[in-house]
């Protein structure tokens, strides 16, 4: 039977200390956070190829057998662990449909943490990491609408923020990258409260990744690497003015759904 207690869930843009989030996270023995998850991808195909199935499920009198699987992925993805809450890593949490897994198959309860940060910066991010990769990638493939990593990324925080304003919803908590790294206690102090969690004393000056990814599966080595002090880095990256043009139009469109939703 497994042990686990709660799952949360952890989304946002890249580039914005998810990493090191985990990594601080996992100091406490009874939370596990790993690097990106499959969960989410698992339910949603899960979900959809089952409708193949409903004839025979419904012929069978097997109606609940869609939601007794795809509720149970979870559980079976994280069967090995011995922690007894879950922060699952995914950016496409916050797109729609997956909000709605959620409700369906987790509870309208269900938690988010959100990080942000400024597009200039993640687009700056992604240019030195190519950099010191050596690969040739044109960066304003970025900024293609509906592309990953980022602007799929970007659709799901507005459609996170735009649920916050509409439907006051408290299932979200808005992190930012400076708050983050500035204000590390108090953030994480924010991020226990939202969650529900007992208080716990973390140690922030050697911060070690306890579930390491495999960069070289993304062909970017350093993707997913942090120093195991809190350090936000000078970045030397020159963007043209063309890409700083599109970074401060995505901003403004981020910008009409930003609002209080962290009281």
């Amino acid at each position: 039977m497994s042990k686990i207690k709660q799952f949360v869930f952890l989304s946002g843009l890249p580039r914005t200390g998810s990493t090191l989030l985990s990594a601080i996270l996992s100091q406490n023995p009874e939370i596990h956070a790993e690097g990106n998850s499959a969960v989410c991808q698992l339910m949603w195909d899960t979900s959809i190829s089952a409708i193949n199935s409903r004839e025979q499920l419904a012929a069978s009198k097997r109606n609940d057998t869609i939601y007794d699987i795809v509720s149970q992925i979870p559980y079976i993805y994280y069967k090995n662990i011995t922690e007894t809450i879950v922060v699952d890593k995914c950016r496409s949490w916050t797109l729609p449909p997956n909000i709605e897994l959620l409700k369906k198959y987790v509870g309208d309860d269900f938690k988010i943490i959100i990080l942000e940060r400024p597009i200039t910066e993640i687009v700056k991010s992604f240019a030195k990491l190519f950099n010191d990769n050596k690969v040739n990638y044109d960066i304003n493939k970025l900024l293609i609408p509906k592309s990953e990593p980022i602007m799929r990324s970007i659709d799901g925080l507005i459609s996170a923020k735009y649920d916050c304003k509409k439907n006051n919803s408290k299932n979200y908590l808005f992190i930012s990258y400076d708050e983050l790294i500035n204000q590390t206690k108090d953030t994480i102090d924010k991020i226990y409260v939202f969650c529900g969690w007992e208080p716990f004393n973390h140690d922030f000056t050697n911060i070690v990744v306890k579930y390491p990814e495999d960069d070289s599966v993304y062909g970017l080595k350093g993707h997913h690497e942090i120093r195991p002090t809190i350090k936000k880095n000078e970045n030397p990256i020159q963007l043209s003015e063309e890409i700083l043009e599109k970074c401060a139009n995505i901003e403004k469109v981020i910008d009409s759904f930003t609002f209080m939703t962290n009281v």
